[in-house]
């Protein structure tokens, strides 16, 4: 998910501007600290410029 935002070329605080929440949320997701739920993940990844389904893509190696 890191690599992800890096690639977007989004800080934590820029990201969190996009989802409409604090910063902390993106640190605590980014670090393991709380895990993302299927419609979180797909608002993080719409706002970094992909799609869940790419991004599961990438993540399962295919």
């Amino acid at each position: 998910m890191k690599l992800m935002r890096k690639n977007a070329t989004l800080n934590q605080s820029e990201l969190a501007q996009k989802l409409n929440k604090p910063q902390s949320f993106v640190s605590k997701y980014e670090s393991g600290e709380r895990q993302l739920r299927i419609l979180e993940l797909e608002q993080v990844c719409i706002a970094c410029g992909t799609t869940a389904h790419e991004f599961l893509k990438v993540f399962s190696g295919h």
